[in-house]
Parts: C-alpha cells; sequence; structure tokens
C-alpha cells in the first residue's frame, strides 16, 4: 500500500488519550487488517473526529498512512452501538469480543470475514435479548473455523471411520465414536443436537449464525467445548 490517504471502513477495537486533544485507536479494517492510527484533535469539544473514533464505533474512515503511522483525516459512524454503552452487562461482553479479535488479527490480513463477525456479534449483544455467555461461545467457535482451526465435524469417526461420532475431541479437533474417545482424555461425550449446532456454527450464512434455537444440555456442551476448544487453539486461557 502506497502513502497517501486510503478510505476504508473500520471498526474501533479500543482507544486510548494521548494528550489533552489527541487520541490513538486501533481499527480493524477489512483489507488494512488492524492498524493503529493518530485522531488528531478528536478530543476537542467541537472536533468532526469526536463521535467517530469512540470504542466500538463502526464507520468510513479516510486515513493517511505515513512511513510508519496512520493517520485519520475523517471519519463518518455508520453504527455506534448505543444499547451496549447504556450497559454495563453488554459492554463487558462487548470488550471480550473485542479484546480476542484484538489478539488474532494484525496488520495487512484480510479481515473482511473477522470484521462481519465482529459486526453481527456486536449487533446481537446490543440488539436481542439472548443469553451473552451462548452468544461468546458462538463467537469463538465461529472465529476459530474463520483463522484456521476449522474441527472435522463428519457423521462417523474420525479415527476408525466406522463408528458413528459422539465425542469431540479438544486436542484433535475432531468427533470420534465411544471406542476411540476412550483413549482421549480431551474427549467430550456430546448429544447429536450438539453436532448438529457445532455443524450449524462454522458453516452458516454469517447473518444467520445467532439464530438458531437449541435445548438447554446442548447449549451447556456447546459451552464447555467452545471455551476449552478456544483456550487450546489460542494457547492462551480466555472467561
Amino acid at each position: 500500500i502506497n502513502m497517501g490517504v486510503i478510505k476504508t471502513k473500520g471498526l474501533i477495537l479500543s482507544q486510548y488519550n494521548l494528550n489533552d486533544n489527541d487520541r490513538m485507536v486501533t481499527l480493524l479494517t477489512p483489507n488494512l487488517g488492524k492498524i493503529g492510527c493518530a485522531a488528531i484533535g478528536s478530543r476537542k469539544g467541537k472536533s468532526p473526529l469526536m463521535a467517530g473514533t469512540q470504542f466500538l464505533c463502526f464507520g468510513d474512515f479516510m486515513v493517511y498512512k505515513g512511513i510508519s503511522s496512520y493517520r485519520i483525516n475523517s471519519c463518518e459512524p455508520i453504527e455506534i452501538f448505543y444499547n451496549i454503552r447504556l450497559d454495563i452487562d453488554k459492554l463487558n461482553y462487548a470488550v471480550r469480543v473485542t479484546k480476542i479479535i484484538n489478539d488474532v488479527t494484525g496488520e495487512n490480513d484480510n479481515s473482511y470475514r473477522v470484521l462481519q463477525l465482529a459486526l453481527n456479534t456486536l449487533y446481537v449483544i446490543a440488539n436481542v435479548e439472548i443469553d451473552l455467555d451462548f452468544v461468546m461461545s458462538i463467537f469463538k467457535f465461529r472465529l476459530l473455523s474463520i483463522i484456521g482451526f476449522k474441527p472435522d465435524l463428519k457423521h462417523v469417526c474420525s479415527v476408525c471411520n466406522k463408528n458413528i461420532s459422539k465425542c469431540f475431541s479438544i486436542m484433535n479437533d475432531c468427533l470420534k465414536c465411544a471406542d476411540c474417545a476412550s483413549f482421549d482424555k480431551s474427549a467430550i461425550q456430546v448429544t447429536e443436537s450438539t453436532i448438529k449446532s457445532l455443524y450449524y456454527i462454522i458453516n452458516c450464512d454469517p447473518k444467520k449464525l445467532y439464530s438458531f434455537k437449541v435445548s438447554d444440555e446442548s447449549k451447556a456442551e456447546i459451552n464447555l467445548i467452545s471455551k476449552l476448544y478456544f483456550n487450546r487453539c489460542m494457547e492462551k486461557e480466555y472467561e
């Protein structure tokens, strides 16, 4: 990418104040990946950059690429996720989403699908009456499949290729039958409904990701698998 002005959509993942007038923001864009940008003067009361450079703002940005840094020239907010700002519980979940996305993205990545997932997830947190722990589980499992950790969820056991799969192996990213799973300490027994739900989470239309229903039993299994599998793939403990 040459130096000069670039137009891009982006989501503010984080911000911190530089001094009395300026702030630095981390912007997730579809094509430039995650970039750090200076927003000069954005903390002044009448600054046209003030609204668009706040945490969670999604908008159209004009950024100037210098030799070693980016600067925001202008921004037009598209969505500010107002409801999240009014609810401390929702805000906590939104912070968890942005921290995870911050961890898995870098500059010059193609981040289109990650950005799309982030926006869909924040929209659901903001506007839908839903179990937010379950939203986090779905988000984590879908994110893993986007960034290269797509588990093998075929109907028959991934080891023997004979028996029907009934257990999810955290260590081997696949489904196993009860016999083969008996040798795997990381295998978790799951219902057929859970297997179908996991398959749906990694393959469905992005807009329909949060629109399926499951039993409480399946929800508990998905929550457990998502947490353990995510921590294993990321080699880090997330809440």
